[in-house]
């Protein structure tokens, strides 16, 4: 790799990398914004301040482990119950994580340890679409450290005052879900999937996560839905290369 290349906060366009980052995810943003209102006046509901919760959504950034985070949240919580099941619910980001592994081997660790921490759903999709298009037209590296920093950063910072700021008007605004809000978020991942589209024969272990997951959550209690879906899935993209 040329030396150019060896440090990314050296590199002379990190920055605008950096900017183009955060204007690609300002779609997110916006799909983003009222789960954390509502998130944040969930946890009003529970006791929480404005301290406590910017506290867990910026240590924790995993907005589904938070939300089940609440729902299980008693006064004196269950401490080792929430773990537990912050856990289970965040077991898909070992599997995010190891789709990302070869495009940060080349980086060293106390670079791709924080970059992993930030990582959450949307981003993942993001920063992998972004890369296999810079692998498509050969632009090396094919993982842009600055993009990904970008998005990153406006993400967290922008689920943080979301939720900080739904303790404060989400009482006033009631159920943001009853405004159709709530299909913000799903129909943003969506539309980030589609950008990964490679054909039905690739999108095969999409199909079997989504079936098994989806019975999973019909059938078996509690979020165990969340691994199901990530092994089935894995399980299924071993089987189909294989056969290959």
């Amino acid at each position: 790799m040329s030396a150019q290349y060896s440090d990314f906060t050296h590199y002379p366009s990190f920055r605008s990398e950096m900017v183009r980052g955060a204007t690609a995810c300002v779609p997110v943003l916006v799909g983003v914004l009222p789960f954390g209102l509502l998130l944040g006046a969930q946890a009003a509901q529970k006791g929480f301040s404005v301290v406590s919760l910017s506290l867990m959504t910026g240590l924790n950034f995993g907005g589904g482990s938070e939300f089940a985070a609440l729902a299980l949240w008693t006064s004196p919580p269950h401490v080792l119950t929430i773990v537990l099941v912050s856990l289970l619910v965040n077991s898909r980001h070992l599997v995010m994580g190891a789709s990302l592994a070869p495009y940060l081997a080349h980086l060293p660790a106390r670079k791709v340890m924080p970059a992993l921490f930030f990582m959450c759903d949307e981003s993942w999709a993001m920063s992998m679409a972004d890369a296999a298009r810079r692998r498509a037209v050969g632009l090396s590296p094919y993982f842009s450290m600055g993009y990904y920093a970008g998005m990153v950063s406006a993400m967290w910072l922008l689920w943080i005052s979301s939720t900080a700021s739904g303790v404060i008007i989400g009482p006033a605004l009631g159920d943001v879900t009853h405004w159709g809000f709530d299909m913000a978020f799903p129909a943003v991942f969506f539309v980030l999937l589609k950008g990964m589209w490679k054909g039905l024969r690739v999108a095969l272990p999409w199909l079997v996560s989504l079936v098994c997951a989806a019975a999973a959550y019909h059938f078996v209690p509690g979020a165990a839905y969340v691994p199901v879906g990530a092994v089935s899935g894995i399980l299924a993209i071993l089987l189909t290369r294989r056969k290959a």
